[in-house]
């Protein structure tokens, strides 16, 4: 991206008068298509790694749950005889990794 905004500096007084609108209109076009791309690439790895942030609180929710001898995550899956599929889900649920992720995004997103 920036060798692409540097080629203006290069190009521009070379380029005879009556053909510099249309190299900087050009240009204009060619770095705006450039930032797209780039910005449709940052959101894609944004959602990607938000994913990843989610999974992450659930697994340190689930982990806190079995520490210790007391597993309530396994004590309640006996007991209703629920299977712990179900109480992982649950978990995933109850873990505020979307209070997490809502606090996070805004620092991440493009302006």
């Amino acid at each position: 991206l920036n060798e692409e905004i540097d080629r203006i500096n290069w190009e521009l007084p070379v380029t005879p008068t009556l053909g510099k609108t249309g190299l900087i209109r050009r240009w204009i076009i060619s770095v705006i298509d450039r930032l797209e791309h780039c910005k449709a690439e940052h959101n894609r790895l944004l959602k990607e790694h938000m994913t990843q942030l989610e999974l992450a609180v659930w697994k340190v929710k689930i982990n806190e749950e079995e520490e210790g001898g007391n597993s309530t995550l396994h004590v309640q899956a006996k007991r209703a005889k629920i299977d712990e599929v179900s109480m992982r889900k649950e978990k995933r649920i109850t873990s505020g990794a979307d209070i997490i992720v809502k606090n996070v995004l805004p620092f991440l997103k493009l302006g």
